[in-house]
């Protein structure tokens, strides 16, 4: 007997979709408190984690290109959140910045991570090992990618 493996209830990639929906639409109204959309708030989360950082780093650290994080980061300068300004030993590079207002948004944004895990229904255990399969599933599928790649260019 074959299983059909093609059903939409079967899929992983939808169950990601919808998950990251989900979740992005719990995170709506809390961060909506906070005047932040959820791309702010994953920049401010690796600010907060390593402040003064550059905007490479940045988007290495949140696997985003400059042409995606920089409107990002234009707007939360705006918002008086962070500052950006050129090194001065390399004018390529800028860096990012927390302000005093960035930095202290922190503390109001520490309890959302804890809503969420109440609103998820999975408890914190179920969520960090939910976490690490899906790191491991994102490495698995970007060392393929590379390889892909690689092989493409043979």
């Amino acid at each position: 007997m074959s299983v059909d493996v093609l059903p939409l209830d079967r899929q992983v990639c939808f169950a990601l979709y919808t998950a990251g929906h989900a979740v992005t639409a719990r995170y709506r109204p809390l961060l909506d408190e906070l005047g932040l959309t959820y791309p702010q708030y994953l920049v401010l989360l690796a600010l907060w984690e390593q402040d003064t950082r550059t905007v490479k780093d940045l988007g290495a650290a949140l696997r985003l290109d400059s042409s995606t994080l920089s409107p990002l980061l234009k707007r939360l300068e705006a918002a008086g959140l962070v500052a950006r300004e050129r090194r001065r030993d390399d004018e390529r590079s800028v860096t990012v910045r927390l302000t005093a207002e960035g930095s202290a948004l922190r503390t109001r944004a520490a309890g959302i991570p804890a809503r969420l895990i109440c609103d998820g229904g999975l408890d914190i255990g179920e969520l960090a090992e939910l976490r690490d399969t899906l790191v491991r599933l994102t490495a698995a599928l970007q060392r393929q990618g590379e390889i892909d790649a690689g092989a493409l260019h043979r």
